[in-house]
């Protein structure tokens, strides 16, 4: 059996037991985020790592760029770099992209259920920009 699909068992075992919460993973705690926007991903990762630009639609928290596939992912430190953001961008045509976005390594379930609304909304606000544009 693959070591994936042997993990994913795990994992479901020890959610049913009590023994892992909602989101846990063994570095933390891990949100996902995801909305399909109309416009190219080389909008939508302009919009994530232009620095001017991402700070026109993410007003709550500062994010420094660690490595980046141009049109593809971009991975992020949040804040004072405790909690990764990786984002991934999927073109669906030559006008429509889904981004999404994984929060990492948060250090309860809580901040877990915060993140996890917050980028909602963040993702709200970033296609109401880019669509204006």
């Amino acid at each position: 059996m693959p070591g994936w699909w042997s993990q994913s068992i795990t994992m479901w075992y020890e959610r049913d037991r009590g023994l892992r919460l909602k989101h846990q993973q063994a570095d933390g705690f891990t949100v996902y985020a995801s909305k399909t926007i109309a416009v190219p991903a080389e909008v939508l990762f302009d919009a994530f790592v232009d620095p001017e630009s991402r700070q026109s639609w993410l007003t709550d928290g500062p994010m420094s760029l660690r490595t980046a596939q141009p049109h593809r992912t971009a991975r992020f430190d949040w804040k004072d770099g405790s909690t990764r953001v990786n984002v991934s961008f999927d073109s669906k045509g030559p006008a429509k992209t889904t981004v999404a976005v994984a929060h990492e390594r948060l250090p309860d379930p809580d901040e877990a259920e915060l993140a996890k609304a917050a980028w909602r909304e963040r993702l709200t606000v970033l296609k109401k920009y880019v669509e204006a544009r």
